[in-house]
């Protein structure tokens, strides 16, 4: 966790925690940054995709999962529930999402 502290430190600008579910995800990372190093470059706050796709696609939450979200904004990258692939994942999702929305 001290390793990724300080990695997460050391990128440029101020660090949002983005995740799908944030809810989940973030609790969890937040637990063990706090448990492990006594602290949280994210202080409180995170970004949901979900929500933010409810935003772009202008519906609803329960409308917006991920079977509702146009194929563009997904890559061909594998889905196998292991953290570090879920990451690469859900990051490149956001971003897409995110090119998308400053269209």
């Amino acid at each position: 966790m001290s390793r990724f502290l300080d990695w997460i430190k050391g990128l440029p600008g101020s660090p949002v925690f983005v995740a799908y579910p944030a809810g989940f995800d973030f609790l969890f990372v937040y637990w063990y940054l706090m448990r492990f190093t006594g602290e949280s470059p994210f202080s409180h706050s995170a970004l949901d995709i979900r929500s933010f796709a409810m935003a772009l696609l202008k519906t609803d939450y329960w409308d917006s999962g991920k079977q509702n979200m146009p194929k563009q904004w997904f890559d061909d990258l594998p889905h196998t529930h292991v953290a570090l692939d879920d990451a690469i994942e859900q990051g490149a999702l956001f971003c897409n999402m995110l090119q998308e929305g400053r269209r």
